[in-house]
């Protein structure tokens, strides 16, 4: 008689440690005591508001982390993307709470100024404690405890990279005792030797495991070695060291990787967009809210705008082009308009330097000036506000464009993973205006993707404060 679990053999599954366990266990704790210290600092009682308060923020908590991955492994992690994922679970979990608030009808009954303290005193205690406890295990690794000894297969680049990360970092806890290889050293990557040397073949590399003298061994073999990985696992099952295969995904060049699954069968994507799950929600809600404020900042230099543009030539006062959007589904663009012709389609022809199309009132080149100061870009905030695009990102091109570029430049069609953006990486960089040769298409491309593998929330405050105050941006805008 059988039993079906709905599980098979051999699932990769998501290890869940006694580390785990404690961070969640802290972490409920301290949420409920950032509320506590809050009630004592401008004093209220504790009462059943309070506590239900708490309960919910506690499993908002929970499962927004679970979502972010907050619980996973940070061993070997710096601690800046452990405390991001930290605040962005708990600046998810904050309006979750409000509107939880608002639609019970019970916000009126919670003191704001209490609110507001708890919600800054929780994450700061999180952090605390997570700090607290790397540097408490930095020192016990430090001092030879709580260490591992790791052995590694494959003479590699990826092999190096390996031993180079657990050199740089003695807080990993881990120590290379070798490396071990089939090849002739003709044939083998040539490490540095403060990374450690070859000791073996895969022979001995069995044979120490089975002494014991080896705790963790990765297999940094290429993917194509996969008859000589499948070996070495077959024969490491006979000893109790900890595998790891390090597949070489950055052989296909990689955009925002990450482990997925479909049903029970675990996959890795490849290309894929940093805002989904609560990435994309920051995202979002960082361009409402800044929209917005800065929509009521410029509605009256638009107003006044509108009116020069309307005045300069005939024609109408904005601009829409059709442009891929996210995906590469078509969006409209809006632009004040700033030639005398509204190009669209398929015979789009760039603008360039001293341009004859562009629009002048009286002998004051408005066309021009519009678009060096990039002010004839502001109607695309209401794309934003609309969710078409987002305000920093990949600048949108033509579609004619697209369809020219994506044949000549490989990976070209990614930066569309993304929400096109008012600016960008590129743009503050200076790649922005006319690409009248591939090289300089090629930079652009580079940087957007530079922009989406690399995405935080921080770096599109530094983007947006480099649009307005950086020297590059008008560059090679007109």
């Amino acid at each position: 008689m059988s039993v079906h679990d709905g599980s098979r053999p051999g699932l990769l599954r998501t290890h869940q440690s006694a580390l785990s366990i404690l961070q969640r266990a802290c972490d409920a704790i301290l949420i409920v005591v950032g509320e506590y210290i809050a009630c004592r600092l401008y004093p209220e009682a504790w009462d059943t508001e309070k506590t239900l308060a708490a309960t919910l923020a506690v499993i908002a908590f929970y499962l927004i982390g679970e979502m972010n991955g907050l619980y996973r492994s940070w061993r070997g992690q710096p601690f800046r993307n452990e405390a991001f994922q930290v605040l962005s679970t708990w600046f998810v979990t904050i309006p979750v709470l409000l509107c939880l608030a608002f639609m019970a009808k019970v916000s009126a009954e919670y003191s704001r100024i209490i609110t507001l303290t708890w919600f800054l005193v929780a994450p700061a205690l999180m952090l605390l404690w997570r700090l607290s406890f790397r540097a408490v295990l930095a020192e016990l690794r430090l001092r030879g405890r709580n260490t591992r000894t790791v052995a590694i297969a494959g003479a590699t680049p990826m092999a190096e990279s390996i031993a180079e990360r657990i050199e740089r970092d003695p807080a990993l806890g881990m120590r290379v005792v070798g490396f071990y290889d089939d090849r002739i050293p003709s044939r083998r990557h040539k490490i540095p030797p403060q990374y450690g040397t070859v000791v073996g073949n895969t022979d001995k590399l069995v044979e120490d495991a089975r002494q014991g003298l080896i705790d963790i061994v990765y297999i940094a073999l290429p993917l194509k070695a996969e008859p000589r990985i499948n070996s070495i696992v077959r024969r490491l099952a006979d000893t109790t060291a900890t595998v790891n295969v390090v597949a070489d995904f950055m052989a296909f060049d990689p955009l925002h990787s990450r482990w997925g699954s479909v049903g029970d069968i675990p996959v890795v994507s490849i290309f894929d967009t940093p805002f989904s799950g609560v990435g994309g929600w920051l995202k979002r809600l960082e361009d409402i809210v800044l929209s917005t404020l800065i929509l009521i900042i410029i509605s009256v230099p638009m107003l006044v705008i509108s009116v020069l543009v309307k005045l300069s030539s005939p024609g109408p006062v904005l601009f829409v082009q059709r442009r891929y959007g996210l995906n590469g589904k078509p969006i409209n663009v809006l632009k004040f308009r700033t030639m005398t012709v509204c190009e669209d389609g398929d015979d789009v022809q760039q603008a360039t330097r001293n341009d004859p199309r562009l629009t002048y009132l009286g002998k004051f080149p408005l066309g021009a000036f519009l678009r060096r100061t990039s002010l004839d870009e502001l109607p695309q905030f209401l794309n934003v506000l609309r969710g078409d695009m987002s305000i920093v990102g990949p600048r949108p091109h033509p579609i004619k464009h697209n369809e020219l570029y994506r044949a000549k430049i490989h990976g070209y069609m990614l930066r569309h993973k993304v929400k096109p953006g008012i600016t960008g990486w590129a743009q503050v960089n200076g790649w922005r205006g006319e690409t009248d040769t591939d090289e300089k298409m090629e930079k652009r491309i580079e940087h957007d993707l530079a922009y989406i593998r690399n995405w935080r929330l921080l770096w599109d405050l530094e983007i947006i404060f480099l649009t307005i105050f950086g020297r590059k941006t008008s560059q090679n805008a007109y």
